[in-house]
């Protein structure tokens, strides 16, 4: 979608139509009650002057003093309706902003959810941080003030100018030169300004994300003293801020004194052109302190404009950004077939399967794997093999280019024809590299409770047995009881308030309540102990049983039992068999089975004592 920040801010603002006209509205008629004051003035001065000839003795009040008091009723009067609306602009446009801000942040955050992990891959979380939160909040703030400050400033020029022509056309002309020059200036200055600020965010986000790298790296930072350096970086991104923030600011503070120099004009044109014409008679005294007062009002507004438009033009760098993010499209694009969790077989296949992140580094290399329904398949092979890479192949975190790459395939269809949510309902990940949420132990668990994706207002936890079977399953129930608060104690951030091995076994636990057809254990068991070791592998063979379950491990020990075990080396399968056939192969796999054993230890060993 095409159109300037503030025109896709308005259309993206549809929905709230309603409430922006209520709010407007409210803002005008404050604004012309605002302005009533000097007509009073101006016909109380003309009461006194003119007396029974003033012009509110037309209204068939003779009386100077009672003409006086009718001017007080509807002083009273102003002032009440001026204070209502006063109260009322600021309720609606405060409530407006914060339920734009509302949904701009849940939109950005839904749409940034469903892009590929490509995406994220090239972006800092720091600088996602700074949309969701700094640039969303600098539009709630334009919202809750400048607009109602620009829709009142339009309502005092327009009211004013009309009364000048209405009462005096040749002092108009004169008094009202200032205005199109503020204008002029006001759009030269916005020009001046919009590269300034959109630097700025810019460096908002260089900021936050640098804030992010430091305090997300905290034990790392402190294992290696290198407190004073991070320091040093986090001196320089702010200063970098602060820099471009001070030239914004150097820009937008000269506006508002050469305004009041236009603007002092102005008022000088008013007050001598004005005042010779009503020492000749040809311009009435209550007319001439009318328009004293309404030049006031008029001019003295417009030095408020460098600071409206200082935060508009941040608002309007903010929304850019904003758009700028809804606009990237998902390289990952939604299948349309229908595969409903009960019918889900789990029979997974890669035919012939090339894939590579860097078109110059290919990862596989012709994959041809089969994993049987209800079956353990197990994959290892070193490092960089491209083991993780099948495991993300079947999630749909990329897909392959089917120019080059035949497909991967679940239960015979093609994983890029299933709908997304479907095909990854039907999977249950463990990963070596555990994240937990911030939170108790037990919203960890539940998180994989089917259902947990749905409507959280329509979705019923699990019971505390059900999260206590599946804590037993994965050897976790035990030290979960043992505790201070049990299922409820607190993990922090990323769960560093466990141990690897705990961590561990709560993922696994997280992945039985799932009860998904498939299951993937990407190195599930690398960061726990022997004894939990085997004591997860004995559970492993009751939650594995009639399920598809896919193993990747480095650790050649977990997977012996496995029906068949597939040695990728360069990106496709080199061998594949059972623990006992490739044992007998003596290939890639017996040799790695030898080193972990520690036989090829004691070889290397004898020959050095020989």
């Amino acid at each position: 979608m095409v159109g300037t920040p503030l025109i896709r801010l308005l259309r993206y603002a549809a929905p709230f139509r309603t409430r922006i006209l209520l709010a407007t509205a409210c803002s005008v008629l404050n604004k012309l009650f605002d302005l009533a004051p000097p007509f009073i003035i101006g016909a109380a001065v003309d009461v006194v002057v003119q007396k029974q000839d003033s012009v509110v003795a037309r209204l068939g009040i003779s009386d100077p003093f009672m003409q006086l008091l009718l001017l007080g009723v509807l002083t009273a009067i102003i002032w009440i309706f001026e204070s209502v609306f006063e109260w009322l602009l600021g309720v609606l446009w405060r409530h407006l902003a914060q339920a734009i801000q509302h949904e701009a942040r849940m939109d950005v955050f839904d749409h940034v959810q469903g892009l590929d992990l490509t995406w994220f891959e090239d972006r800092s979380t720091g600088r996602l941080l700074a949309i969701l939160s700094d640039d969303v909040n600098q539009l709630e703030r334009f919202l809750d003030g400048g607009a109602n400050d620009i829709i009142q400033l339009a309502v005092t020029a327009i009211t004013v100018i009309a009364a000048f022509f209405l009462i005096s056309p040749d002092l108009a002309w004169l008094a009202m030169i200032p205005v199109p020059i503020v204008i002029a200036g006001s759009l030269w200055f916005q020009k001046r300004l919009e590269p300034h600020y959109d630097a700025m965010r810019g460096k908002v986000g260089d900021l936050n994300a640098q804030l992010a790298n430091s305090l997300g790296g905290m034990a790392t930072v402190k294992s290696f003293t290198a407190e004073t350096n991070e320091s040093g970086r986090l001196r320089n991104e702010s200063e970098g801020y602060a820099d471009r923030n001070r030239r914004a600011i150097i820009l937008s503070a000269a506006f508002s004194p050469l305004i009041r120099v236009v603007i002092m004009c102005g008022f000088m044109v008013t007050l001598l052109y004005g005042g010779w014409l009503a020492l000749e008679g040809t311009l009435a005294v209550g007319a001439f302190a009318l328009l004293v007062f309404l030049t006031q009002r008029l001019l003295w507004p417009f030095t408020r404009v460098g600071s409206i438009l200082d935060l508009y033009q941040r608002a309007m760098a903010s929304t850019r950004r904003i758009f700028e993010l809804l606009d990237v499209r998902p390289g990952i694009v939604d299948g349309s077939r229908e595969l409903p969790l009960a019918s889900v077989r789990g029979s997974v296949t890669f035919d012939n399967v090339h894939f590579a992140y860097d078109p110059k580094a290919p990862v596989l290399r012709g994959l041809d794997l089969e994993c049987p329904t209800g079956a353990t398949t197990a994959i290892v092979g070193s490092t960089g093999a491209g083991k993780s890479t099948v495991i993300k192949m079947l999630l749909r975190f990329y897909d392959v280019d089917p120019d080059v790459s035949g497909p991967v395939r679940l239960d015979g269809h093609d994983l890029r024809t299933l709908k997304l949510r479907q095909l990854r309902r039907a999977i249950a990940l463990v990963s070596q590299d555990v994240y937990l949420f911030d939170g108790t132990i037990r919203e960890n668990l539940a998180y994989g409770w089917p259902g947990s994706d749905r409507n959280p207002d329509h979705w019923e936890p699990p019971s505390d047995e059900q999260l206590f079977d599946a804590a037993r399953l994965a050897e976790a129930h035990d030290f979960i009881r043992s505790l201070p608060d049990g299922y409820d104690t607190v993990v922090g951030e990323r769960g560093q308030k466990l141990s690897g091995g705990q961590r561990q076994r709560i993922a696994m636990a997280r992945a039985v309540l799932k009860d998904a057809p498939i299951l993937v254990l990407d190195e599930a068991t690398a960061s726990v102990d022997n004894e939990t070791e085997a004591a997860i592998q004995r559970s492993l063979r009751t939650i594995c049983r009639d399920r598809t379950t896919i193993v990747i491990a480095h650790r050649l020990s977990t997977v012996r039992h496995a029906r068949s075990i597939n040695v990728l080396d360069a990106g496709r399968v080199v061998e594949r068999g059972t623990h006992e056939e490739l044992l007998a192969l003596d290939g890639i796999y017996a040799q790695l089975w030898r080193v972990q054993t520690g036989e090829r230890a004691d070889e290397v060993m004898v020959e050095g004592l020989g």
